[in-house]
């Protein structure tokens, strides 16, 4: 029996992504989910819950999610959009009975980089100094959530 399995999102039309896999190493990525030319509104949402269904497939199930949980948006579409993803992960778990936190923007930021309002290049560097190479600020949060949870949550 391996152990736990960890899916860490910064939600957002690109959503940043890290999995902690039962064999104790660390994947991740930055997923787009934009509205394609010609679709419905909401056919972003069913391509997220798509992808996240894969993802809990190939790590061979999902012992907690934790997602990156944002008081205020620059923009109403950003909000709109975030809300969007937020309310269809947390359907999809409650559906697979998987544990799901939202952990604060500020509590990520000071455990990843010791101060709570660090910028998007601190926390890729963060990334950057726990042997990561993140593709965009993106991952890079998703990492520091994975990396938050590993640290500080019984899973």
């Amino acid at each position: 029996m391996g152990g736990a399995s960890i899916l860490a999102l910064d939600l957002g039309t690109q959503t940043g992504w890290a999995l902690l896999g039962r064999d104790g190493c660390i994947t991740s990525g930055s997923e787009l989910f934009k509205p394609q030319r010609f679709e419905g509104g909401g056919m972003r949402y069913l391509r997220f819950k798509r992808w996240i269904t894969e993802v809990k497939q190939s790590a061979d199930g999902l012992n907690a999610v934790f997602f990156e949980e944002v008081r205020r948006h620059a923009g109403v579409d950003a909000a709109h959009a975030y809300g969007g993803f937020m309310a269809h992960l947390t359907a999809w778990c409650e559906h697979h009975q998987i544990p799901y936190q939202g952990v604060p923007v500020g509590t990520i930021k000071k455990h990843a980089t010791g101060k709570g309002n660090a910028s998007k290049d601190d926390m890729v560097a963060a990334a950057r100094r726990l042997g990561h190479a993140p593709v965009d600020d993106n991952e890079a949060d998703a990492l520091a959530i994975l990396h938050w949870a590993i640290e500080t949550q019984e899973v």
